[in-house]
């Protein structure tokens, strides 16, 4: 069986368009800096993309033994790109299934494919999904001036992050190899092998309009759960919830059953009238510069009390505050109908105001009635962020 590079070894491709770094080509005295590019037609041609430029060059074939496509098992041979089995084995017929398992059926996983087309109300980031840890066979792609964008687990971009845009190339990320490509005509993918050794974040940084991101990727089926409940925890919709299963060996098999919600009472008339719309930037200016404190945090717990909301938050990220926040703060709103309402186990980004009773015995952190209080995007903090440069010294 052929050994795996180490982690963080540069691939063979790689290395082969490296050479040519610096040394003139095309017949002109002008160098660059070449990457693989693997949407050219002989996959075992050294095609290697220029950085920073729409064209690639072809430098003639491959060395022996290069991968035809990465996360594949062919093996270019000559010019020629040659079965290998997942055994490593030129001519092998074993065959690793879209789960990782040699030989299998496809059984042991899930195979999630989706479409994002939120029009996106403004330019920025937008998520467009997790990528979960354990997630193989990742490929994403649409076509526009916008621009995809990868999150790593740590809360730190891979590439396209912090309004720049990076070169094509390969990334290293989660524990695998990240393919990303952009050529003339304005056509974007990522690519990954997998497993995925933790969770990523795919965003696509809006420009125009968005006319769809496409994205796939398989998960083994006891981390779908997981997955979906993550995702609905951070508030991210899932018009597609089910992913396609796929048993090419049991085609008769009846279908996963479908999940009917119980039967729940009739709506009960709600007794909390609808909150302001407190939309906009103005909204957001005035309480972010009108506040003591602006602070990400998660809602751990909520108790109404007499005429009182009281939520219990972890803090995760502080933009703005005048005196120390502890990692459990209580955050208190005004009404048993605060707004806007705040949901259990949701990361918010809120501003607040600290009250202190006047014989100083009692210090609150006080949410104002129809405040800011949004649910947390790489697009809101981007613009909190923006907020902050406004506020009058």
């Amino acid at each position: 069986m052929r050994p795996e590079c180490p982690p963080g070894a540069v691939p063979f491709r790689d290395l082969q368009c490296a050479l040519y770094n610096g040394h003139p080509v095309l017949g002109t005295q002008k160098t660059y800096q070449w990457v693989p590019f693997y949407g050219a037609p002989n996959q075992c041609d050294l095609n290697c993309l220029a950085e920073g430029h729409d064209f690639y060059h072809s430098f003639g074939r491959v060395l022996d033994g290069t991968p035809c496509r990465p996360g594949t098992q062919g093996l270019c041979v000559a010019g020629r790109c040659l079965s290998a089995g997942c055994d490593g084995l030129l001519g092998s017929d074993a065959r690793e299934d879209r789960c990782g398992r040699c030989g299998g059926a496809n059984d042991s996983c899930l195979f999630v494919q989706r479409v994002f087309r939120d029009a996106g109300a403004f330019a920025g980031y937008w998520n467009v999904t997790l990528i979960p840890e354990g997630a193989r066979h990742i490929r994403a792609a649409h076509r526009s001036r916008n621009h995809l964008a990868l999150m790593g687990g740590d809360g730190r971009y891979v590439f396209n992050g912090n309004w720049a845009v990076s070169p094509p190339g390969t990334y290293e990320a989660a524990g695998t190899r990240v393919v990303y490509t952009r050529v003339t005509g304005s056509e974007e993918t990522l690519r990954a092998a997998g497993p995925t050794s933790e969770d990523l974040l795919l965003q696509v940084l809006l420009q125009e309009p968005n006319p769809g991101v496409e994205f796939e990727f398989w998960l083994p089926r006891e981390r779908y759960g997981p997955f979906q409940a993550e995702a609905q925890a951070q508030g991210w919709s899932l018009r597609q919830p089910q992913p396609r299963e796929v048993d090419p060996q049991s085609p008769e098999s009846p279908a996963a059953p479908t999940v009917i919600p119980p039967r729940t009472p009739g709506p009960t008339p709600d007794p909390c009238p609808p909150c302001p719309d407190t939309r906009g930037r103005a909204h957001r200016l005035l309480h972010y510069c009108g506040s003591d404190f602006v602070f990400r945090a998660r809602v751990l717990g909520r108790v109404r009390q007499a005429q009182e909301t009281r939520y219990e938050v972890r803090v995760q990220l502080i933009y703005k505050n005048r005196s120390p926040l502890r990692a459990l703060e209580y955050v208190w709103a005004p009404s048993r109908c605060p707004c806007p309402p705040l949901a259990l186990h949701r990361d918010y980004l809120l501003a607040a105001r600290r009250l202190i009773s006047p014989d100083g015995t009692q210090d609150w952190l006080l949410l104002p009635h129809a405040g800011y209080a949004r649910p947390w995007s790489p697009a809101e903090d981007s613009r909190v962020r923006l907020a902050a440069r406004h506020c009058p010294l």
